[in-house]
């Protein structure tokens, strides 16, 4: 067998397999009889390293019985008992430590080595020498890699582990001279030799102070790059991209928005390849015929005596870097794009040995080049929490730039929107950086609305371009034509990024023209075929777009456009082409919602009602609920005219979506009631005004014979998918009622078959969940789980945030109740996942009364009663139906009524009959009977138990199988009452009327 302890504990059976070695105890054992292998290690070592200070009353025996479960563990191994311990007997060959120690190849060696090993506390002086082993190890080895490759970042990052270890940071001073970057040797060795005065009072040994001298006597000089004074954050991929370029292609160009650290990256790139690099910052120059002359003052100034000046500048640099290998870094070309593509093709041509790094908006646009595009850098997401966001570069430039500034619980929020609303750029992060010396990361999150103004404090020794926000966009303006110029400020108005059919019908403009502004990094051609802007640059735009007097007629033909894409996408949201036309409007859903907002801020009402009007039922689609219905109630509170059924569809669908949004019934009841006075009925009108007559009947007068028979209207409605909802509608209804499941589900049935038949996923969705609840309800779990499959699969694929999760709760429950508790517990945390993305707290309320059936199920009464009292706070306020404040109120005296706490119950129990009273919701009222029965039994009255239960059967139509404490309660109930006695008693409950016979129900505690 094999043994590796360089690392986590391993052994390997002769063929290779991994046997498992469980336990802390075993593995200690293992580990010290390895580390002496074909030695005899003392009982009393063993015992001290493997309990250490809790040695056990009969310790010999305790090391003996560990001793035989090894064997059993691996039979393979042959461990002896000796008169004073015991002793692994192996060729030295099977154990890495042994291979390690005799490998001739400092690589072969490495390799054996998997991590820190995981040695007991008896064994630390061990570790520490195989630790310095593994380190003057890795030393050979990155001296003999330093011939074929750049061991700079390995040394790096060995020397932060090892600070003070001279050998090692001489070696990284002979590998940064090797790479040709003697300035950043010699910062190497200024760092070593401030660590040990400082740290150890020593100055630098002998090797290392005569390196220094080599160093400062090499010549001649290896290029002219700045030493720079801050820290490089967030770039180390981009640092090894660039190079990796630069290895293949001779001109690699660096592009990006004014900001982006094009600069900055060229720098440290440049700073990290072989041989002389030379920098040619190329912004002061105004004149395109003086641009050869800054790059020849910028070479060592020898080149220009030698070569004189009879000729012209061109020439004579040329001739300067012909014969030499080199790398030229030509900083900020943009305003210089065509002489300094002129420069680079001429001086690429004639000297071989030369590459170019350049930097710039847009590319230099000559044969050979090589784009780097410098992007921003990664902001955390938004609800990142202090370690999640002390991650991302872009927090981490941030926090390097901000003097004494600390990343807390209370600033983390208002640090990731900073970030966030900067996109991320570098100069922009930096400038935000240095507000943060004087203001509250509250108040500079708040304002960078009015960023410009706010972020002005730039480095006084920077370029004036790079001092303030605005200076830094102002120089990509003042580089653009008056086509351009308009592009930009017109596509600013779409905050969602536009295609190109939208550039070219609303801003007017050709696809040369979007091209140029890719090219110079002002847009961002996305994978999806959309041209985005960078927030700042938008921004930028807007204000330059109300310069020129375009704001509102900009608004008119976007808002224009977009209601023409709407009205044509919205009759598809009903059919098979359902998911393609949701996709449609995804794209555009920054721009639709903007579009409104302006519409709204604008007292359009026309405009913001037709628009609302046509977004109702993707809003509802794709869980914009409570959004879409303050969009649509803004909106119709406007002064103004409207197209009148536009009016009466934006009034059905804020009821709509404001039944599970943010409205009370009243409100929902008060919009239904208007749209009723604006409808013209008509068999061409839009099929949701057709809808309304019934929709408002449900929640104004809900009369079992008016609301069925008002949708039954529908049943030859020339439209197959209002036809299929108005069967849904009669079905839930039914059940609502207590009317014979056999009758509601061929209603079900019905509408399903006309939902699959026009394709729309989400009536099929729903009503596959309704007959999957009255499968269930019947005792058959598993093909209720298979159909609930299927909807929670439809909901997915359409996108319906807050409806998922309260599919997958449902799931969960009936996977449950079918066996399956292992895909039941999963499918429950899936649910609880999808419920935090929604961000509705309803539907986490919903969830968290799932997980706490099973819960109290499974006898864990202390978690079921944390999560349901979390759900009734959640809901406490909640606008929704109250059938769910019933159940959870059930939920909660079943809980207590577990627990003993019979008096607790049975306040909860009343709560929910109070509230389920007023719901005339027939499944809800049956279901908190059946909680109530369970108290009967509890209090030790099974006659009214078993009424109750015959109550609830009555109320609902048909027993439930889902609500499995009926089956458990009739049990204990019969055991008491007898057959007889219990089929008597259960026999009063049917014909239960609860206005008549409410006070029948508790009886006396």
């Amino acid at each position: 067998m094999d043994i590796g302890v360089l690392g986590p504990l391993e052994l390997r059976s002769g063929t290779g397999e991994l046997v498992p070695i469980t336990g802390t105890r075993l593995r200690t054992l293992m580990i010290l009889l390895a580390l002496d292998a074909n030695r005899t290690v003392s009982a009393d070592r063993l015992i001290d390293g493997i309990w250490g200070d809790k040695t056990p009353a009969a310790a010999t025996n305790a090391l003996q019985a560990l001793v035989s479960r090894l064997r059993r563990t691996a039979p393979e191994l042959r461990v002896e008992a000796t008169p004073t311990g015991y002793r692994l007997t192996i060729d030295p060959q099977n154990i890495d430590i042994y291979r390690f120690e005799n490998s001739g190849s400092p690589g072969d060696a490495l390799r054996l080595w998997r991590g820190d090993p995981e040695f007991p506390d008896i064994a630390a002086a061990e570790a520490a020498r195989l630790r310095h082993l593994h380190l003057t190890t890795k030393k050979a080895w990155l001296t003999a890699e330093m011939a074929h490759r750049d061991v700079v970042p390995d040394l790096e990052a060995l020397l932060a582990e090892h600070p003070l270890d001279e050998p090692l940071a001489a070696l990284l001073i002979r590998a940064l001279r090797h790479n040709g970057s003697p300035a950043r040797a010699l910062d190497a060795f200024d760092r070593i030799r401030r660590r040990l005065a400082d740290e150890l009072g020593t100055d630098p040994s002998p090797e290392l102070a005569h390196l220094h001298l080599e160093l400062l006597a090499e010549e001649p000089p290896r290029g002219n790059l700045p030493t720079e004074l801050s820290s490089f954050v967030g770039r180390e991929a981009d640092i090894s991209a660039v190079r990796a370029l630069l290895g293949e292609h001779r001109l690699v160009t660096l592009t990006g928005p004014g900001g982006s650290g094009k600069t900055r990256l060229s720098v440290e790139a440049g700073g990290r390849l072989p041989g002389p690099v030379w920098r040619a910052e190329l912004a002061p120059v105004r004149d395109p015929a003086e641009l050869p002359q800054a790059v020849l003052t910028a070479l060592h100034p020898r080149e220009q005596v030698l070569l004189g000046s009879s000729r012209d500048p061109l020439t004579r640099l040329r001739d300067a870097v012909a014969s030499r290998e080199m790398v030229l870094v030509l900083d900020n070309c943009e305003h210089l794009i065509e002489a300094a593509a002129e420069v680079a093709d001429v001086l690429l041509r004639a000297a071989p040995g030369l590459r170019v790094l350049a930097t710039s908006r847009e590319p230099l646009g000559i044969p050979g080049e090589a784009l780097y595009p410098v992007e921003p850098l990664e902001s955390p997401p938004p609800d990142a929490d202090v370690a999640t966001a002390a991650g991302f570069p872009a927090v981490r430039l941030l926090l390097d730039r901000a003097a004494g500034f600390t990343l807390s619980d209370g600033t983390v929020a208002h640090v990731v929107r900073i970030c966030r609303a900067l996109d991320g750029m570098p100069l922009a992060i930096e400038l935000a950086a240095a507000r943060l010396r004087t203001l509250p990361a509250a108040v500079l999150a708040d304002r960078l609305a009015d960023r410009f103004r706010l972020l002005t404090g730039g480095s006084r020794t920077a370029l004036p371009r790079h001092q303030t926000l605005r200076a830094v966009v102002d120089w990509s303006w003042d580089l653009l034509g008056e086509p351009e110029r308009r592009l930009w400020r017109r596509l600013a108005a779409f905050p969602g990024g536009a295609g190109v059919p939208a550039v070219e019908q609303v801003c007017d403009a050709d696809l040369d023209l979007l091209g140029a502004l890719v090219d110079k990094s002002l847009l961002v051609l996305g994978p999806d075929g959309r041209y985005r802007m960078l927030e700042t640059i938008r921004e930028y735009g807007l204000e330059r777009l109300a310069e020129a007097g375009e704001t509102e007629s900009m608004r008119v033909a976007i808002a224009g456009w977009l209601l023409d894409r709407a009205r044509e996408a919205e009759p598809h949201l009903r059919g098979a082409g359902q998911l393609t036309w949701m996709a449609r409007l995804r794209a555009e859903h920054d721009n639709l919602h903007a579009a409104v907002r302006a519409a709204i801020a604008a007292g359009d009402k026309a405009t913001a009602v037709a628009l609302v009007a046509s977004l109702g039922w993707y809003w509802w689609l794709c869980g914009h609920r409570v959004e879409g219905t303050s969009l649509c109630l803004d909106a119709l509170a406007l002064d103004g005219e409207a197209d009148r059924q536009e009016l009466a569809l934006a009034h059905t669908l804020a009821a709509l979506n404001g039944v599970e949004g943010p409205l009370g019934f009243a409100e929902v009841r008060e919009s239904f009631r208007r749209a009723l006075e604006l409808i013209e009925p008509s068999p061409d009108s839009h099929p949701g005004l057709r809808l309304v007559v019934p929709m408002a009947a449900l929640y104004t007068s809900p009369e079992q014979d008016r609301v069925i028979a008002l949708s039954q209207a529908l049943y030859d409605d020339p439209d197959p998918w209002l036809r299929a909802i108005a069967r849904m509608i009669v079905g839930q209804v039914r059940l609502n009622f207590g009317e014979p499941a056999e009758v509601a589900e061929a209603d079900l049935a019905a509408a399903l078959a006309g939902f699959r038949a026009v394709g729309d996923r989400w009536g099929i969705a729903f009503t596959l969940s309704a007959l999957a609840d009255l499968t269930a309800a019947r005792g058959d779990f598993a093909r209720a789980v298979g159909w609930q499959q299927e909807a929670v699969a439809l909901v997915e694929e359409v996108g319906v945030q807050e409806d998922l999760p309260q599919l997958s709760a449902k799931m969960a429950h009936q996977m449950w109740l079918a066996g399956d508790r292992e895909a039941a517990h999963q499918t429950l945390r899936r649910a609880r996942r999808q419920a935090l993305d929604a961000g509705v707290p309803e539907v986490m309320g919903s969830v968290l009364h799932a997980s706490a059936s099973i819960a109290r199920d499974e006898g864990r009464l202390d978690d079921a009663r944390r999560e349901i009292a979390r759900a009734v706070e959640l809901i406490a306020h909640s606008t929704l139906a109250p059938q769910f404040r019933a159940i959870a109120a059930s939920a909660q005296g079943l809980i207590e009524g577990a627990a003993g706490r019979l008096a607790e119950a049975r306040a909860r129990h009343r709560e929910a009959l109070e509230v389920a009273a007023g719901t005339l919701d027939s499944p809800v009222i049956a279901q908190v009977l059946v909680g109530i029965a369970d108290l009967a039994r509890r209090e030790n009255d099974p006659a009214r138990a078993a009424y109750l239960l015959g109550a609830a059967v009555a109320v609902r139509g048909a027993a439930d199988r889902t609500v499995q404490d009926a089956d458990r309660v009739e049990r204990e109930a019969r055991a008491a009452l007898g057959d007889a006695g219990f089929e008597a008693a259960f026999r009063r409950g049917d014909g239960f009327d609860l206005t008549r016979d409410a006070q029948d129900v508790f009886g006396t505690p």
